[in-house]
Parts: C-alpha cells; sequence; structure tokens
C-alpha cells in the first residue's frame, strides 16, 4: 500500500521548476535516456522531452498543484491539480491528474501522467 509523503527531492524541485516555467530547470531533473508518457504519448530522451517542455508545459503555462503525495515501493506519485493556457475543451472544471515518478540516482528515469477514474474495485472506491 502506497504512505503519503511531503514532496522532496528531485521530484520537488521539477514541480517547482514547472511552476516556475523554467525549462532548463525541468529538463535537469531528467536522466539523459528518461521518457514521459503524456497524453499516451511516449517522449523519449532529454532532447525530446525538452521539445514536449517548451511547447506543452511552458507555452501554455502549464502549473501543477500537489494535492496528494504517495509512496509506493520507492516511486512517488503526485496527484496535482493543473491549470494553464492549454485547450481545456472536454475537460472538468478542476482537472487532477496522477504524476507517477520513478526516480534513480538523482534523476527522474521515468514521468507518466494521466487522468484516471475513480476505481469501484480498490478500498477507497468501495
Amino acid at each position: 500500500m502506497a504512505t503519503s509523503i511531503e514532496l522532496v527531492g528531485v521530484v520537488a524541485d521539477h514541480v517547482r521548476a514547472v511552476n516556475s516555467f523554467d525549462v532548463d530547470a525541468i529538463v535537469g531533473t531528467f536522466a539523459e535516456d528518461a521518457y514521459v508518457n503524456d497524453n499516451h504519448r511516449e517522449i523519449r530522451g532529454v532532447e525530446a522531452i525538452r521539445r514536449w517542455v517548451e511547447k506543452e508545459m511552458v507555452d501554455d503555462s502549464v502549473t501543477v498543484e500537489p494535492v496528494e503525495v504517495l509512496d509506493h515501493h520507492g516511486d512517488t506519485i503526485v496527484r496535482g491539480r493543473y491549470d494553464g493556457t492549454y485547450d481545456k475543451t472536454g475537460l472538468p472544471d478542476e482537472l487532477v491528474m496522477s504524476n507517477y515518478f520513478s526516480v534513480r540516482e538523482g534523476k527522474i528515469i521515468s514521468l507518466v501522467v494521466i487522468r484516471n477514474q475513480p476505481s469501484p474495485y480498490d478500498e477507497a472506491g468501495a
């Protein structure tokens, strides 16, 4: 079972950099061979991640307000409220996304961003 934790280390640095619209600082949180899965797309390598950050994070003024931070066997799950100037057509007024971070040697090696739905199968959904 995941346990609640505070936002610390490179994940805290990442969220702070996103909210500051700092491309270099955001990209600096990733390992050279990291990947991001966002909107059902896998973005591989730090240069591709840089292009994604520039266009879809910084250009769209995306901010993330963490509402829950969990540790799951060493990986960090950050559920956060997203806002920005991106196209919000079809999205809820309050967009909460789950961010699954895997970190090794102080760098993010993978980040998966998903808009989850409540599960009727887990304890919280019962």
